[in-house]
């Protein structure tokens, strides 16, 4: 969750107004280090996280199921070195599905 910019400026202002930290915590409902981080700041504009860095290179997936399409979640997790749910999750939110026609 991230705190809005005005909540921000007002503990900010609170405590280089002569306020102490830990009276600036209690008194906005935050804790005592998200007050020294914002102090500490240069900027107090939150910063834009992405998606993590992970193991699996979602590019070489989608490169492989189309070479591979029959190829079972086990020996793609094989082939890349991760757990079955990783190869789920990315093909999922890739929206990529193996139907299977008989």
């Amino acid at each position: 969750m991230t705190y809005g910019m005005d909540l921000r400026e007002r503990v900010v202002a609170f405590c280089r107004g002569g306020g102490k930290k830990t009276e600036a915590a209690r008194r906005f409902g935050i804790h005592r280090h998200t007050v020294n981080c914002w102090l500490q700041a240069e900027i107090l504009t939150p910063k834009k996280h992405g998606r993590r860095r992970g193991k699996l290179d979602w590019a070489a997936l989608e490169r492989d199921v189309a070479a591979h399409p029959d190829k079972l979640l086990r020996e793609r997790a094989a082939a890349f070195g991760v757990a079955i749910n990783s190869i789920w999750y990315a093909t999922q939110q890739l929206k990529i599905s193996h139907k299977k026609n008989s």
